[in-house]
């Protein structure tokens, strides 16, 4: 009853002014935002029930889960979690928020889409003739000259489906998830770049490395100047890397960050900054009448990709996981995506709805159900 009347009192009184700092954002009652308040009231309140079981001690919780891998030591920041929290934007406002927004916590691999964009500005900018184009033909690096890797492109990469061989950071890339066969997985014949999906870490480091040669800058400060500021996104929000990837550019030793928080590292945010980034991609890139990212990009990211998978709907660029037929959430329209990390955290985009879900910490079992009781609250003509 305490958890119900707490995400009643947050959308009664959202029209006060927030401790926390989500910046200049507009707020708008659930009514003139198109919702049954109630219903609105009820889509929380499951969402607060439905908290994760997992530890909010993340680095027991990496103990218990990641240790039990080869090379399982964590080599970036791991901190504790909040509770249950999540903040709903419609139409550019934000209607409701619960829980603590405003804590920055780790959000794991919703980290691979920050590091996408990265990407894409590359693209727009020049620094990469085109996703096709291979990454050692474009730097020449070690890390990608293997007979293997010399045939990686950057679609690869994004996609991951590179089958990127090679120790990255001291984590071979056999070491993320392996079977229980570890011989077998170290030594198998390597799938042809482009052929087969695998989530894997170690691979995406090897992008955020790749991109932190194309920039030759730290590709935090890149995120920060061309995105993260022009939203609007406050100062909290730090991209840690791993105490083993730094690396020397120019005489300069930059580190590269993490594209998750498997090892440890990735993106600590706030749900508010989380929300501001996710209308950032419900608007293709566009903030206030300003092209930040193109829509050539987004036209490739939201693509979802054609290889060999593992039986489940695989997304397109990194974590953008489309809704191709409906397939991994029935109750929301075809045309939304979500972006998700472990944990869970999630932003859901939805251009139908104009509408934007962040939600950190909740049961991966009961995305559908909140996001289809918050679609559900929204009034219809």
């Amino acid at each position: 009853m305490a958890r119900v009347l707490c995400a009643f009192l947050t959308i009664v009184f959202l029209v006060r002014p927030c401790a926390a700092q989500p910046g200049d954002w507009a707020r708008m009652e659930p009514a003139y935002a198109g919702f049954d308040g109630a219903e609105l009231r009820e889509a929380i309140a499951f969402a607060i029930e439905n908290e994760t079981r997992a530890s909010r001690d993340l680095i027991a919780e990496h103990a218990v889960t990641r240790g039990r891998e080869p090379f399982d030591e964590a080599v970036g920041p791991l901190k504790p979690r909040g509770e249950m929290s999540g903040v709903i934007v419609r139409r550019g406002a934000i209607v409701a928020e619960w829980g603590e927004p405003g804590r920055v916590d780790m959000t794991f691999s919703v980290s691979k889409t920050f590091l996408s964009a990265v990407v894409g500005l590359a693209m727009d900018d020049g620094l990469i003739d085109s996703p096709d184009e291979t990454v050692f033909e474009r730097l020449g690096i070690p890390e990608f000259e293997s007979e293997h890797n010399r045939r990686v492109t950057w679609d690869h990469l994004l996609r991951q489906t590179s089958d990127w061989e090679g120790t990255l950071f001291g984590k071979p890339d056999w070491a993320d998830r392996p079977g229980r066969d570890l011989r077998a997985w170290r030594d198998r014949a390597r799938n042809e770049p482009g052929s087969v999906y695998d989530y894997n870490d170690v691979r995406v480091n090897a992008l955020a490395l790749a991109a932190t040669h194309v920039w030759r800058r730290p590709i935090q400060r890149v995120l920060r100047e061309r995105i993260m500021d022009p939203i609007g996104a406050s100062r909290t929000w730090r991209w840690h890397g791993y105490e083993t990837s730094w690396i020397e550019l120019d005489g300069q030793m930059v580190q590269v960050p993490s594209g998750g928080g498997h090892w440890g590292g990735g993106m600590f945010i706030s749900a508010y900054d989380q929300a501001r980034f996710g209308l950032f991609l419900l608007r293709r890139g566009e903030w206030e009448g300003e092209r930040l990212l193109s829509e050539r990009f987004f036209d490739l990211a939201e693509t979802q990709t054609d290889a060999e998978g593992d039986g489940r709907p695989l997304p397109g660029y990194m974590n953008f996981f489309v809704n191709t037929g409906r397939e991994r959430m029935p109750s929301a329209p075809e045309s939304a995506g979500v972006h998700l990390g472990s944990g869970t955290n999630m932003i859901y985009v939805d251009r139908d709805n104009d509408l934007v879900i962040v939600a950190r910490w909740i049961a991966g079992g009961a995305i559908d159900g909140f996001v289809g009781r918050v679609l559900g609250a929204i009034e219809r003509d």
